[in-house]
């Protein structure tokens, strides 16, 4: 793509003329891993940018990476469509037909769907290898994992423009882990080019999916240490801020009654990684610094002048932020498999789950434009569950 005809950022924030929220400096959104259950991030951004609103920054953990990826990597115009072509392809071998409307149904063909993905993988994204790693050459990727990734690398080529990703239009950042070092890190595109390679890595689960090499280094899916990358997020604010945090995985639910309920609830527990805690701990930290700055503001003049008292005026200063969670409820019939379950059914189903959190949210977000005008700080949940 020549220079001249990237993508202006200033073009883009002129998009949310229209919109039905008063939209602050920067609006982010923040995507969840949770594999299958991706559909449903596809389905929230479709609502969003119908929505007129558009994101400056999206923050992504494996599958929230590649969502994020493919609406950083296209033009306004072709997001939607882009995304429902990438996860068409994920669902190509498991068509929609009818079924008898019942949950045991449902549950039965569920689990059978999930169990075809175990053995013969999900298309345009990982196969089974031939040989079980424990007969593979050591420090090989088949030694390393269960399943091949190289169809998501193309696939990624064929859905996401790299040079328009790169351009600064959207800021994307995804996350993973150091697999010798332990250490997790953000690829940033306000830090460093990214490529296929850095989306792959945020998504390689192990050991179902082998590590991405990338700079001599070993990189694994940044779900083992926090799936969620919106401690990152606040972490790099610079402005106002608007949040849309999308959970794949529910913190809270009821309490487990069989033993495919506790392999379910165990997987929430794990990967909804504290959304919540974070977003209490943002709002302390925010409340600390409001009273800081109360007390600073009764100095007398000789003490307002001096160098400490700045200082500690520097970091008690609040940047507004409104965090928007849209948390995804699973079905009855939806078990631990859910988030390896591609079909085209359940696929949709999680896509509209999406759209429809977010018009709720606008039309119970009167408090939150309210926040948003002021100025002021806060995090809403405004769908039902």
């Amino acid at each position: 793509m020549a220079d001249a005809d990237l993508p202006n950022p200033a073009k883009s924030r002129a998009r949310r003329r229209g919109a039905p929220l008063p939209l602050p400096e920067t609006v982010a959104l923040v995507l969840q891993g949770g594999g299958a259950l991706g559909s449903y991030q596809a389905g929230v951004f479709e609502a969003l940018d119908t929505a007129r609103i558009a994101p400056d920054w999206i923050a992504g953990i494996s599958i929230g990476a590649a969502n994020a990826a493919i609406i950083a990597g296209n033009p306004p115009e072709d997001r939607v469509a882009r995304l429902r072509g990438f996860w068409s392809t994920l669902t190509g071998a498991l068509p929609s037909f009818p079924i008898w409307p019942d949950d045991h149904v449902r549950e039965l063909v569920h689990e059978w769907s999930a169990g075809f993905v175990a053995s013969f993988g999900v298309p345009g994204f990982f196969r089974p290898r031939l040989l079980l790693p424990n007969f593979a050459p050591p420090g090989t990727d088949a030694a390393l994992s269960f399943y091949d990734s190289a169809p998501l690398a193309a696939t990624l080529d064929e859905f996401v423009d790299w040079d328009r990703l790169n351009s600064g239009e959207i800021r994307l950042s995804v996350g993973a882990v150091n697999v010798e070092s332990g250490n997790f890190r953000y690829f940033d595109t306000e830090k460093e080019r990214l490529d296929a390679r850095h989306i792959m890595a945020s998504g390689a689960l192990p050991p179902g999916l082998p590590p991405i090499e990338i700079d001599g280094c070993l990189w694994w899916d940044g779900g083992i240490v926090s799936n969620t990358p919106l401690q990152y997020v606040l972490g790099e604010q610079a402005g106002e801020m608007l949040v849309f945090q999308v959970d794949l995985f529910a913190a809270a639910d009821a309490r487990p009654r069989t033993i495919d309920d506790v392999w379910a609830r165990e997987k929430e527990i794990r990967y909804s990684s504290r959304t919540r805690q974070i977003t209490d701990q943002m709002l302390r930290q925010r409340k600390t610094g409001r009273a800081i700055q109360r007390v600073l503001d009764k100095l007398p003049d000789s003490l307002a002048r001096d160098r400490d008292v700045a200082k500690l005026r520097a970091l008690a200063e609040e940047q507004p932020v409104n965090i928007v969670h849209l948390i995804y409820r699973a079905n009855a019939w939806e078990g631990g498999a859910r988030d390896y379950e591609f079909s085209r059914r359940t696929m949709e189903e999680h896509w509209a789950a999406g759209g429809a959190a977010v018009g709720e949210t606008i039309r119970n977000g009167a408090l939150l434009a309210e926040n948003i005008i002021d100025g002021r700080s806060a995090a809403f949940d405004l769908t039902p569950g």
